[in-house]
C-alpha cells in the first residue's frame, strides 16, 4: 500500500510517498513506517528508510529510534536503508515522478531474473561495466513497467475496435532508446531486447538502430556534411519515418539499411528485414527530436521511451575510454576508416579523441539530443560509474 501523506517538519510542508503505511488513525496522528526524510527551505526531497517514527500532530515529530540532527529548515532521521522515496517536484505537481535507486528497486516485485552472466556479456557494449546486479535493480523493474504498458495495449486496441465495430488488428509495440553518443544506449536497447524476449508470451522482438538511417558517407561528403555526422540533417529523416509508420501499420516486411561500424558507412545491398514483431525497440541519438512543422516526428508512433543520461563530463571521459577500446579491436580491421589510431600514442588518441567531442559529440548533445531528454517517458541518469542511479517516470 502507498499512501501519499503531507506533515510538518520546522517550517515546511513536503510532500511524501511512503511505503507500506500501516495505520492512519486520524488527521493529526499519522503512524507510518519510514525512517529517514528531510526537507528543506526549496521543499525539494523526500527519503524514506526502513525504520519507525511517529507524527503525533502537526508540528511535533517524536522518533524511538536515531537522532536528528541539523537546524530546523533542515532535518534528518537516518536509521537504515532507503525503502521509499520519491520527489514530484515542489507542489507535486511535475511531470515526472523522481526515483532512487532503492525506490526504483522495490518496484521489480517478483519479475523473475531471466539473464545469465553469458548473455548479459553477449549484449554490453564495448567498455560498458554492467553487471548482473545492476540488471537487477534496475532493468528488471523497468521491463516490469514496460510488459504493464505491453499489456495494457491490447485494452486501448479493444476499445478502439469495440466503438468503430470491428477487430482492429495488433499493432507492434514500439520501444524508444534515446542518449548521448558513448551513454550505453545501445547496450540499454539490447539489454531491453533480451528481457522482453523472455516475457511469459515470449514477443518476437527486433531491434533496429537509426545509424542504419545515415547518408552513406559519399552523399555527407557531396553535401558538406562529413563533420556533422550524427547531427539531424545527416539523416535520411523521410525514410525513417517511413520505415517506423509501415512497421507500425503492420506491414507484412519492411527493411532498413545496413550500417557498419567498422567501415563507418551504410553497407551498399544489404538490408536488415523486419517482419511483423510484437515489439520493436528503435534505437538512437535522434529518435526523440521533434518533427519540422505539420509533418510527423518518430514519437508520435512511440508506445514508451527510454532517455539514458549523464553528466556532459562523465560522457566524455566514457566516450574517450571506448575511443581506445575500439583502437586495439574494430580499428584495426581492413576496411576501418581509423586505422592511423592504432599507429599512435595513446596521447595522440586522447587528443584526437578530446577534439571530437568538443566539436561535434558535445555540441550535438547540447544542441540536439539534451534537448529532447523531456519528451522520454522514463529517464536513467547515470553516475560516473555508469550504475543509475535515479530514475524519472513520466506520470502524465
Amino acid at each position: 500500500m502507498n499512501e501519499k501523506i503531507d506533515f510538518r517538519l520546522g517550517k515546511n510542508w513536503t510532500r511524501c510517498h511512503i511505503g507500506y503505511v500501516p495505520k492512519v488513525l486520524d488527521v493529526t496522528s499519522v503512524t507510518f513506517y519510514g525512517g529517514e526524510c528531510h526537507t528543506d527551505s526549496a521543499w525539494k526531497d523526500a527519503v524514506v528508510t526502513l525504520a519507525t517514527f511517529r507524527a503525533a500532530r502537526p508540528g511535533v515529530l517524536h522518533q524511538p529510534h536515531g537522532r536528528w540532527h541539523g537546524g530546523s529548515e533542515s532535518r534528518r532521521y537516518d536509521a537504515g536503508r532507503s525503502y521509499v522515496g520519491s520527489v514530484t517536484g515542489r507542489n507535486g505537481d511535475g511531470p515526472y515522478l523522481d526515483l532512487d535507486r532503492d525506490a526504483w528497486r522495490g518496484l521489480r516485485a517478483s519479475t523473475p531474473m531471466s539473464l545469465t552472466a553469458e548473455g548479459l556479456g553477449a549484449v554490453r557494449g564495448l567498455g560498458d561495466p554492467i553487471q548482473l546486479g545492476e540488471v537487477e535493480d534496475i532493468y528488471l523493474p523497468l521491463s516490469r513497467l514496460l510488459r504493464l504498458y505491453f499489456e495494457a495495449s491490447a485494452g486501448l486496441r479493444e476499445t478502439v475496435g469495440a466503438f468503430l465495430g470491428q477487430q482492429i488488428r495488433p499493432a507492434p509495440f514500439i520501444i524508444a532508446v534515446a542518449g548521448s553518443v558513448a551513454v550505453g544506449k545501445s547496450t540499454t536497447a539490447r539489454l531491453l531486447q533480451a528481457l522482453v524476449t523472455q516475457w511469459p508470451r515470449h514477443p518476437r522482438t527486433e531491434l533496429v538502430t537509426t545509424d542504419s538511417f545515415l547518408y552513406p558517407n559519399a552523399v555527407l561528403e557531396q553535401r558538406g556534411l562529413s563533420d556533422r555526422k550524427g547531427f539531424p540533417e545527416s539523416y535520411d529523416r523521410r525514410a525513417l519515418l517511413r520505415f517506423v509508420q509501415q512497421v507500425r501499420a503492420g506491414a507484412p516486411e519492411v527493411t532498413a539499411p545496413v550500417y557498419s561500424h567498422v567501415a563507418y558507412d551504410i553497407l551498399p545491398g544489404q538490408r536488415q528485414s523486419v517482419q511483423r514483431p510484437d515489439v520493436l525497440i528503435l534505437e538512437g541519438i535522434n529518435v526523440l527530436q521533434p518533427a519540422p512543422p505539420g509533418a510527423l516526428a518518430l514519437a508520435d508512433f512511440f508506445d514508451f521511451s527510454v532517455y539514458v543520461d549523464a553528466r556532459a563530463d562523465h560522457i566524455r571521459h566514457w566516450f574517450l575510454r571506448r575511443l581506445h577500446a575500439l583502437r586495439d579491436t574494430a580499428f584495426t580491421e581492413p576496411q576501418s576508416p581509423f586505422r592511423g589510431l592504432t599507429l599512435v600514442s595513446p596521447e595522440e588518441v586522447d587528443a584526437f579523441g578530446s577534439l571530437v567531442w568538443k566539436t561535434i559529440n558535445e555540441v550535438n548533445l547540447i544542441e540536439n539530443i539534451q534537448p529532447t531528454r523531456a519528451r522520454a517517458t522514463l529517464v536513467l541518469h547515470k553516475g560516473a560509474d555508469h550504475s543509475v542511479t535515479r530514475v524519472r517516470l513520466r506520470r502524465f
